[in-house]
C-alpha cells in the first residue's frame, strides 16, 4: 500500500533534486526553507551500512558527544548501591535505586531513555537484562552506560551524548538535534557523529563502508547526501 504524504510534505519534496547528492552543508540549508511539522522536529541521519550481518564483529556500536546537544531532555535511570546515590542525584539522574528499580522494570516501567550501572551492581541487575536487552537500554561497558565515575557518565548524557549501532539490516537511524538550531551548530554535531562513526569502521569490512547515506527532518522528505568532500 502507497504511503500517502500530507500537502506540506508534497510541497517540501519539490525543492529537491532527487536525482542529486547534496554535502551536509547544503542538505541543512535546504531542511530549513522545507519544515514540514508545527512542532520543532529533529534533524535526522539515516545511513546503510556495508557490513556483513553474519558476522558479530561487524555489528557497529558506540557513542558520541554532541557538542551542540540533542535539545532533548534526556531521563537517565542510574542503577545504583548506596555509595553513589547522592553523586547520581547531584549529576541529575532521573531515577535512582537498585532493587526498587529493578523491581519496577520487572513490572514493566520503562519510563526512561538511558540506563547506567556502576560495574558491581550489573550482576544484581542481571534480570532485567532480557527485558532492557531487546529495547537496547541494558547497561553496556562498550557504549560509556556502565562506569565507576556516575557522576560523569550522567552529566556526558544530559549534555549530548548518543548512542548510535547497526541495526538487524544495518542501518543506522540517530537525531544530530533540532531543526531550531542553527545551521553552524547542525553542521558541528553532523560531523562530530560522522568522524566517530568513520572511528568504529569494522577492520574485517571489505567494501564500501557507508553505503547510503540520507538527511531528513521528522516527518519530512530525504535528502540524499554526499560525503566524499568531508575531511
Amino acid at each position: 500500500m502507497t504511503k500517502k504524504h500530507g500537502k506540506k510534505y508534497l510541497e517540501a519534496i519539490k525543492e529537491i533534486d532527487l536525482k542529486k547528492s547534496y554535502t551536509p552543508e547544503e542538505a541543512i540549508t535546504i531542511l530549513k526553507k522545507i519544515q514540514v511539522t508545527k512542532f520543532d522536529p529533529s534533524v535526522e541521519i539515516h545511513l546503510k551500512l556495508g557490513v556483513d550481518l553474519a558476522k558479530p564483529e561487524q555489528n557497529v556500536r558506540s557513542t558520541v558527544v554532541l557538542p551542540k546537544g540533542t535539545g532533548k531532555t534526556l531521563k537517565i535511570l542510574a542503577f545504583v548501591g548506596d555509595k553513589d546515590e547522592k553523586a547520581a542525584k547531584e549529576a541529575g539522574a532521573d531515577f535512582i535505586g537498585l532493587e526498587n528499580m529493578v523491581e519496577k522494570v520487572m513490572k514493566g516501567w520503562l519510563g526512561f531513555d538511558i540506563a547506567i550501572a556502576t560495574p558491581e551492581v550489573m550482576p544484581k541487575i542481571a534480570k532485567v537484562a532480557k527485558v532492557l536487552g531487546s529495547r537496547g537500554l541494558m547497561p553496556n561497558p562498550k557504549v560509556g552506560t556502565v562506569s565507576s565515575d556516575v557522576a560523569k557518565t550522567i552529566e556526558e548524557f544530559k549534555k549530548g551524548k548518543i548512542e548510535f549501532r547497526s541495526d538487524s539490516l544495518g542501518g543506522i537511524h540517530i537525531a544530530i538535534g533540532k531543526l531550531s538550531f542553527s545551521e553552524a551548530d547542525l553542521m558541528e554535531n553532523f560531523l562530530k557523529f560522522y568522524r566517530a562513526l568513520t572511528a568504529v569502521k569494522p577492520s574485517t569490512l571489505k567494501g564500501i563502508y557507508i553505503k547510503s547515506a540520507h538527511m531528513s527532518s521528522t516527518m519530512g522528505p530525504g535528502i540524499k547526501l554526499d560525503l566524499s568532500k568531508i575531511k
